[in-house]
């Protein structure tokens, strides 16, 4: 098998009980023939339209010497950097692949200025702009972010004398505006298939454009998922997908927290991946299984919560034995292509088993309407609660602020977790000069004693942000931004890509706490580099 999986403890006894019910329900053969009535008459025209990624290995074929096609043109040009310009399962999933691969891609899935900046000057190592060439992905073709990547790039490529038409690659739905507006401009477009929705769409042209330009092997990619088909297809206990759904949607009461942990896995970067696959699926109508990416040495491993169940990735069969003492845990194993296959498989039947639509996001417009109210409008930004040590702190509740001290602050937030909460970690900041701040998570579900999540902003809103809004109100939320005098006009657009990133975390930050009544707490670092550690000395 190319994709193997092992439970013990508690988790097989659910799997045990829960599996003939899915066996005898024919959903895997159902997904496979693309019965869209399978998650309910509510969801049945969405589903009719969003079933395509069961047929993507075949149709993303003739797409492999296409894209090898266009490399090959680019190596022999000397254009051997690759940049994408992408957001959620468009950026996710060719991470993911191209780190597995060990192949360069530089993911641009952020409006903070600092990373655009370093996306267009790029590197001596891997060459900077006279070099690059730009993916933009966008499935709707009317994400802001992916369109100020490019408005941003084409400027660049024509102050420097290169024609963007020779260096911009579109990938999107036909039809969509980016579509049409690409087309008519000249530029190369790849179409993808528009019955396949973001978060599915790793084996579509999102996921396989950029990282064939890059120098994955696309081909081996669709061959490991292709040899799984057969697997997550037949209505048996032999399923692997549905072994993984009834493991992770499953039991009453239902762990509804599910711990993602690398533990030796050729693999790199899947959990963020399986994160917003399973977040944005799951998380609405007040439901929804929370993905908490973890380390192995993460806290929640220690002493874990009776609602996180815990899936670790391993890399063969035959370390099963090595990881007996883990009573009660998934532990999963297979190829990249195999995984992608059957989290998608697993995940569309745990949609079922939740009596949800796994194929919508109605929640994430909310976040996206509010930032463009914000960027219209522009009023001055909210007093703090007060400053201290260069962080200006802001509260959705006042009482929240009440002691006056980052680490007091945090204390009350903490302390507002319910018993079955989590805490969500949210940076709008540079990646690139703070990645220490993903670090923080683990601090945080030390102190608290609650699972924690970590999303850089505003990459989460297309993913995890979905969760935030439409599943259980039992989170709460702690944004962290920067002051920084670093910015970039927007081409064409009345703000820039600064005022963009503080809009949108002041937006999501308005949904959360106005519209949804959950407790948010932004902290402003007005020295980055020094104030972090303040920040994390005030969640020891």
């Amino acid at each position: 098998m190319s994709f193997d999986i092992h439970l013990t403890g508690h988790v097989k006894a659910v799997v045990d009980q829960t599996l003939p019910g899915l066996v005898a329900s024919l959903v895997a053969s159902g997904i496979t023939a693309g019965d869209p009535s399978l998650w309910g008459p509510a969801a049945e025209q969405e589903a009719s339209q969003r079933l395509g990624w069961v047929q993507a290995v075949s149709v993303s074929r003739p797409l492999v010497p296409e894209i090898e096609a266009l490399r090959a043109d680019l190596v022999r040009a000397g254009l051997t950097r690759i940049v994408l310009a992408g957001m959620g399962g468009s950026s996710l999933a060719p991470e993911v692949i191209a780190q597995t691969a060990g192949v360069p891609l530089v993911i641009l899935d952020s409006t903070s200025p600092g990373q655009v900046l370093a996306a267009l000057d790029g590197d001596p190592e891997s060459g900077g702009l006279a070099q690059t060439v730009l993916v933009v992905s966008s499935k709707s073709g009317s994400t802001v972010e992916t369109d100020s990547a490019k408005r941003a790039f084409e400027t660049a490529f024509d102050d420097v004398g290169i024609d963007p038409l020779e260096r911009i690659v579109i990938v999107t739905d036909p039809g969509s505006p980016l579509d049409q507006a690409a087309r008519a401009e000249g530029y190369r477009v790849f179409n993808a298939d528009p019955t396949v929705g973001g978060r599915y769409s790793a084996l579509t042209a999102f996921g396989l454009v950029p990282t064939g330009l890059a120098g994955v092997d696309i081909a081996e990619i669709l061959d490991e998922a292709e040899a799984t088909l057969l697997e997550v297809a037949i209505d048996g206990p032999e399923n692997p997908a549905l072994v993984l759904a009834a493991a992770i949607a499953g039991g009453e009461p239902r762990r509804d927290k599910l711990g993602l942990v690398t533990d030796g896995t050729h693999i790199v970067g899947l959990p963020d991946w399986i994160e917003q696959l399973v977040a944005e699926s799951t998380g609405k109508g007040g439901t929804g299984i929370l993905p908490v990416v973890l380390l192995p040495v993460s806290p929640e491993l220690e002493n874990t919560p009776a609602d996180l169940q815990i899936v670790r990735l391993v890399d063969e069969a035959k370390q099963f034995h090595l990881f007996e003492h883990h009573s009660g845990e998934v532990l999963v194993s297979g190829s990249l292509g195999a995984q992608l296959i059957v989290w998608e498989y697993a995940t569309a039947i745990a949609g079922r088993m939740l009596g949800i639509n796994p194929f919508d996001q109605p929640d994430v417009e909310s976040a996206k309407i509010a930032t463009r109210g914000l960027l219209d409008a522009r009023p001055a930004a909210s007093a703090p609660a007060f400053v201290v040590d260069g962080v200006e702190v802001r509260v959705s509740d006042p009482a929240l602020a009440a002691s006056g001290t980052v680490a007091g602050v945090l204390d009350a937030l903490w302390a507002s977790v319910p018993v079955d909460g989590y805490v969500s970690i949210q940076a709008y900041v540079d990646r690139l000069r703070l990645a220490q701040l993903q670090g923080l998570r683990e601090m945080v579900a030390a102190d608290s004693g609650r699972p924690a999540t970590f999303g850089w902003g505003p990459r989460f809103l297309h993913s995890t942000g979905q969760f935030h809004k439409g599943g259980p109100a039992n989170g709460v939320f702690l944004q962290i931004l920067e002051q920084t005098d670093v910015d970039l006009e927007i081409p064409g657009r009345p703000f820039t890509f600064g005022q963009l990133i503080q809009a949108q975390a002041a937006g999501d930050a308005e949904v959360l706490a106005g519209g949804h009544g959950r407790p948010v707490v932004t902290l402003t670092l007005t020295d980055p580099q020094a104030d972090v550690l303040t920040l994390f000395e005030a969640a020891q």
